[in-house]
């Protein structure tokens, strides 16, 4: 099921004075595997106090298999994952979600996250800043979650 109306134009990119988003794909294997792998501890809850991704034993050919998913579900518009690069495209920083909420008060749950490496530069907030204003204003979503974020753990756990 199309988590966007079926004549709505899903936006390509995402581009700031700071990185740029598009859509993730299974070539984008080596770059995501590197940013993931070098950020493990720093992922931990990413999705949740009591989400196990990522863990240390993931493969290289575990990670093609889950970008190939989230390339599939993009093109069906049932949720879509974006890639966050550098402007140059040299490395990966980190990842955007957007998937079909579970909770009745909203619509799309937002997730993303950026590499231990750039824990200290700001770039977080910039990304959830730009996400949060890109949303708003390019997609057709009217009740946004952004779990962790914008509401607290415990609280969106407790939702219906």
């Amino acid at each position: 099921m199309s988590l966007t109306p079926a004549n709505f134009s899903v936006p390509k990119e995402l581009v700031t004075d700071r990185l740029r988003l598009r859509m993730l794909t299974v070539n984008d294997v080596v770059k995501d595997y590197d940013a993931v792998m070098t950020s493990v501890d720093h992922l931990k809850g990413v999705f949740g106090p009591d989400h196990k991704w990522p863990y240390p034993e993931l493969t290289l050919e575990q990670d093609l298999i889950d970008l190939g998913w989230h390339q599939k579900e993009f093109q069906t518009m049932s949720s879509f994952a974006y890639t966050v690069m550098k402007l140059d495209e040299s490395q990966c920083l980190g990842c955007l979600y957007l998937f079909p909420s579970h909770k009745k008060d909203y619509e799309v749950e937002v997730f993303m996250w950026v590499r231990a490496s750039e824990a200290d530069t700001g770039l977080d907030q910039h990304l959830f800043d730009a996400v949060s204003k890109w949303i708003s204003g390019s997609w057709p979503f009217k009740k946004v979650g952004y779990p962790g974020r914008n509401i607290d753990w415990s609280t969106w756990k407790s939702l219906e």
